[in-house]
């Protein structure tokens, strides 16, 4: 048994154990129910749970969870609707998110089909220090698109 204090009890009967836990206006805690004997704690159980909730929530907040943003373009982008496209792809990376492109062909442009890439790969080109890609650009119907990946960060 552990005291309140951290202190070593030894072996003590569970009546003494649960007279000392009461004395102290403290509770008996188990903290190894399948050593020979059992280890048993003298503690405030309820501030020992507010601890760990604690330690719990700060570790929550440090985490990040990475979603997938996407993209519209089109090939006949103008200039301004490009560097807002560009701008939102970054601010995506910068919060460590995957940022998938899409470039969609219509009608007739399905025939120029290297002025979507020629977008795409201006797209990499601007992005490459906040984000990666996972391969070259690619074709899924009337859709080519890209992946792109956060960078590693210099820290």
């Amino acid at each position: 048994m552990i005291g309140p204090e951290s202190e070593q009890l030894g072996v003590v009967g569970i009546r003494r154990a649960l007279d000392l836990a009461q004395e102290n206006d403290l509770d008996l805690v188990e903290i190894a129910p399948t050593a020979k004997p059992p280890v048993c704690r003298i503690m405030d159980y309820s501030k020992y749970k507010y601890d760990q909730e604690k330690k719990e929530r700060r570790v929550k907040k440090s985490q990040h969870v990475t979603h997938l943003k996407q993209l519209r373009l089109k090939p006949n982008i103008g200039v301004g609707d490009y560097q807002i496209k560009l701008k939102q792809a970054i601010g995506f990376l910068d919060k460590k998110d995957k940022v998938k492109i899409n470039m969609f062909f219509r009608g007739r442009e399905m025939a120029h089909k290297e002025l979507g890439r020629n977008i795409l790969e201006r797209m990499i080109k601007d992005v490459a220090e906040h984000g990666v890609p996972e391969k070259s650009p690619s074709m899924e119907g009337r859709v080519m698109f890209i992946l792109l990946n956060p960078a590693a960060s210099k820290t």
